[in-house]
């Protein structure tokens, strides 16, 4: 078993090393109008500091977006894309500050490579430990497998948006906090709060990272209707005191350009309510997120059946999720080929690490001489 993880670190490692080189080849206008619009962001927090939150084209003074637009030869730089109308007669852009904020933290002109790189050796180390974590041949095979694919997809589809890279290293860092929360001592509050900051942080990469919090609501909310105790309610508001302070930017942003904490800055596309679309439906028949979400609900089923204690209940915190999250995303009137990425993710995540500490626990319950026998025949 041990030659197994060896084989599988050193698979990941290649695939890091890959990866990396690869975005140092990145260039910054690939001609995508979204990349432009975060990279606005990223100025505007340069220039501005906090104050970048106000994404006003009139802030626009130095002509940064004109020349962003020039070099990907856009038809009109006087009408920048993603920026949307608002009452009041601003004109601002449509997506939360998060994004943006981390690509502020990287010198002008070489800001995505860095970003990038930094996400994929993130993601790495957790796979690297979800490997080392394994107990059998088994969960080994699994979490190797497991590990390549999350270090290849941090290349493709991760590079379809800026905002799925960081968004990728929140999903599995909330993935394990889920299975160290559950599969441990469920009364301990700390992953509780972790978890709740870390998926408020994410609304401020995507908005509609929102949803990612469904399947949690739903656990807590269920689990204090069936006990009705404090500690259950305790859990709860924590949980939700978290979330809003880690999505807290993204509300004084919206008040900031749309005049409400809660008023959107999105157009009226992306709020279109929701309608199930045979074209959309058929759009993610022939992509790869098919892959995800069958491997997400294959796993999620599988840990329901079979998973004992704390996993089963990330199985169902999981299963959740992915029931409240793939209805709005398969019925909203837009694809695009990373829209079901997120909770894809996390669910992996979640069941992986939920499996791998399941079978943690299981080992230590086994007497030393099989563990031993078990070590040598491995």
């Amino acid at each position: 078993m041990k030659i197994l993880k060896f084989a599988f670190c050193l698979i990941c490692l290649l695939i890091l090393a890959s990866n990396i080189l690869m975005m140092s080849r990145w260039t910054e206008a690939r001609g995508v109008n979204d990349d432009l619009c975060y990279l606005r962001q990223a100025h505007l927090f340069q220039r501005f500091g906090l104050g970048g939150l106000d994404t006003d084209i009139s802030r626009n003074d130095d002509h940064f977006m004109e020349r962003k637009l020039k070099e990907i030869n856009y038809p009109d730089v006087n009408a920048p894309p993603c920026h949307t109308s608002q009452p009041s007669g601003k004109l601002v852009l449509q997506y939360p500050p998060g994004t943006g904020f981390l690509l502020a933290l990287f010198p002008e002109g070489h800001q995505v490579a860095p970003l990038y790189v930094i996400a994929n050796l993130i993601v790495c180390s957790l796979a690297l430990f979800g490997i080392f974590l394994a107990e059998s041949l088994p969960a080994a095979l699994c979490a190797g497998l497991f590990g390549a694919l999350v270090n290849y997809l941090m290349i493709n589809p991760a590079k379809a948006s800026y905002s799925i890279a960081p968004t990728m290293v929140i999903c599995a860092m909330t993935g394990y906090l889920t299975a160290l929360w559950l599969t441990r001592r469920e009364r301990d509050l700390r992953p509780v709060i972790l978890i709740g900051l870390l998926l408020g942080l994410s609304v401020n990469l995507r908005l509609p990272n929102l949803f990612l919090v469904a399947g949690y609501v739903l656990y807590l909310g269920i689990t204090f209707l069936q006990l009705r105790n404090g500690a259950t309610f305790v859990r709860g508001l924590v949980f939700g005191v978290a979330f809003v302070a880690g999505m807290a930017p993204t509300l004084i942003a919206n008040a900031i350009n749309a005049g409400s904490p809660v008023a959107t800055t999105y157009g009226a596309g992306d709020v279109a309510p929701p309608e199930f679309n045979i074209e959309v439906l058929g759009q993610y028949l022939g992509d790869t997120q098919l892959v995800l979400i069958v491997l997400a609900i294959g796993s999620t089923a599988w840990l329901l059946r079979m998973g004992k204690g704390g996993a089963r209940h990330v199985a169902l915190v999981v299963a959740g999720n992915l029931l409240v999250n793939l209805i709005f995303f398969l019925s909203h009137p837009v694809f695009t080929p990373y829209y079901v990425v997120p909770i894809a993710m996390l669910s992996l995540w979640s069941v992986s690490f939920g499996l791998l500490m399941q079978s943690e626990e299981a080992a230590k319950r086994v007497p030393p001489a099989q563990m031993a026998r078990a070590g040598r025949a491995a």
